[in-house]
């Protein structure tokens, strides 16, 4: 397809005459386009269509739709049949009230069209420049942002069943593609463990028995592969992205020497970030977070939060379920920048901060990164109720390269090193000739008596002292009410959990969930601008009778 760019000429006479007689008070349609008028044009996605062909759909129209779609939780069928039915739509993107519309099939070809071009983040600066330009969206001030997990659209596998699946996937595809080269290796054992999907209630009881069954598939495996890399078999077998994964697989669940095959012991697994979860998302990852587990992926949400203006997403980020809040930060404030959208403070929760977070926030920035950073957790060997002696009761010479004990000896070692992580930071250790007969002993180290002094760990000189002054900062009243607006971030998620079912991924791969993600967020936006101009007041939190009745009591 081509495009062939059209002009957005207004709202044809007709439609609009049948539609404000027909909804006099408006519906979320008819309200944006009063307010924002064409949101897209087909300029905006020009990059995604060759400049000859066919002509194609107006793309302004479909990401339009797109989001139309994400607001009201619609499949593409029913989102094409809207376009069809609804005149509120047909008033909002500026047609005919007898319009065809179009086939739903084209909206599926719009998002691999905006995967295939990097333009997933599209829709969203598209909708953030104009809600900037009618003065709804605006730099400085306060943003917040938090994260939810995404659960991928693909079935969670345990171990076994992950192996097993993983095998059926490739028998399957072969099976289709290279039949008289596959038929000669099939078993009836391998119709019977792979012919149905693989699930873990047929399973053999028994650890034992488990374990041979899963060694057996690890040998079934193992067979099919050499099978493809035998030198009579066609070189484009090994291409094929089943047998790719498949190999990819047994590498990480066994251990091949020679002819034995072993099924890999937890502990010598790869870590679960460089691990497959699924056969059928290479994507998605299994990640923990307080205790709970998922496989798929996590979306960090950010949105203003001034109370003389809409609540509204200025950025989304989707990551693996493996990857830490910690890992996202400066990519949000990179992102924010480039839209021009930074915010004055950015407030987070602790899994955004650490004290070169903050650092950088501010210097590469200009934002104030609010959030609380760790608590010395230093523990002493001790009986007694007094305090511990944390590192604030140190005082910390940096010129000198030493630290001084509050009974007032000195430091005897100072070494630059570096975390596994390549964090850079300082060791200090004290002698145990001054550590063993000090009277603060107990609350100062838990080593025991003579066996070594109390040592410190360090940042460097400027984070170090951005930590201090943030767990002193966050202990004070006026701090815990600044930081009071983050628990607002909730909302947020709530929102598009409840309206886009955003922690359940609709397509398979990180980059189709990341814009799925951007749709969702697009959408909540015009939900959000929609409120707004109806003074719709935020909702407030929902508390249970149980709970209600506490606090009244």
């Amino acid at each position: 397809m081509s495009l062939e760019s059209r002009a957005d000429d207004g709202v044809p006479e007709l439609t609009a005459r049948v539609v404000r007689a027909s909804f006099p008070k408006g519906t979320l349609a008819i309200r944006i386009r009063e307010v924002l008028g064409a949101l897209f044009t087909d300029e905006d996605f020009a990059e995604a269509f060759p400049g000859r062909g066919r002509p194609a759909i107006s793309p302004g129209s479909l990401a339009l739709v797109s989001v139309l779609q994400y607001a009201e939780g619609l499949s593409d069928r029913q989102a094409a049949d809207q376009v069809r039915a609804r005149m509120d739509w047909k008033y909002l993107l500026g047609l005919e009230l007898d319009d065809p519309g179009f086939d739903f099939t084209v909206l599926g070809d719009f998002r691999s069209r905006l995967i295939t071009h990097g333009l997933e983040e599209r829709v969203l600066q598209v909708v953030l420049a104009r809600l900037s330009e009618a003065a709804l969206l605006r730099a400085g001030g306060r943003q917040r942002t938090d994260s939810t997990h995404v659960l991928t659209a693909v079935r969670t596998l345990n171990r076994m069943e992950f192996v097993g699946e993983t095998l059926r996937a490739a028998l399957e595809v072969l099976a289709a593609a290279a039949p008289n080269w596959l038929t000669p290796l099939i078993t009836p054992a391998w119709v019977e463990r792979y012919g149905a999907k693989v699930d873990n209630y047929r399973f053999p009881k028994g650890e034992n028995v488990r374990r041979e069954w899963a060694e057996q598939v690890g040998r079934d495996g193992f067979t099919l592969l050499d099978a493809v890399d035998a030198a009579t078999a066609p070189a484009w077998l090994c291409e094929v992205p089943a047998v790719r994964i498949l190999r990819r697989a047994w590498s990480e669940q066994y251990h091949r020497d020679g002819q034995e095959v072993c099924w890999r012991e937890g502990k010598d697994l790869p870590p679960a970030r460089d691990r497959l979860s699924s056969p059928y998302d290479t994507d998605a990852h299994y990640g923990i977070k307080r205790g709970s587990g998922w496989c798929g992926y996590k979306v960090h949400l950010s949105e203003t939060c001034e109370p003389d203006a809409p609540h509204l997403i200025t950025n989304v980020e989707t990551t693996n379920a493996t990857v830490n809040d910690t890992e996202v930060t400066a990519e949000v404030h990179q992102h924010l920048a480039e839209r021009e959208l930074k915010p004055r403070e950015h407030v987070v929760d602790a899994g955004y901060v650490t004290a070169a977070h903050i650092l950088a926030a501010r210097e590469n920035h200009g934002i104030d990164l609010v959030g609380p950073v760790g608590l010395d957790t230093h523990h002493s060997r001790r009986d007694t109720q007094a305090p511990d002696l944390t590192q604030a009761a140190f005082k910390t010479d940096w010129e000198a390269r030493k630290v001084v004990c509050p009974q007032g000896a000195s430091s005897i070692s100072w070494s630059q090193q570096r975390k596994a992580s390549g964090t850079p930071l300082v060791r200090v250790h004290f002698a145990l000739a001054d550590c063993d007969p000090c009277p603060l002993r107990q609350r100062c180290t838990k080593a025991a008596n003579g066996k070594r002094g109390r040592s410190l760990t360090l940042l460097p000189r400027e984070q170090q002292q951005i930590l201090e002054e943030r767990r002193a900062e966050q202990q004070t009243d006026a701090w815990k009410e600044r930081y009071d607006v983050r628990a607002g971030v909730e909302g947020i998620i709530s929102q598009a959990v409840r309206r886009t079912h955003l922690r359940r991924a609709p397509y398979r791969g990180q980059n189709k969930t990341h814009l799925a993600n951007v749709l969702s967020a697009t959408a909540l936006n015009i939900a959000r601008v929609d409120a707004w101009l109806n003074g719709t007041p935020l909702g407030a939190t929902r508390v249970s009778h149980l709970a209600r009745l506490t606090l009244a009591a």
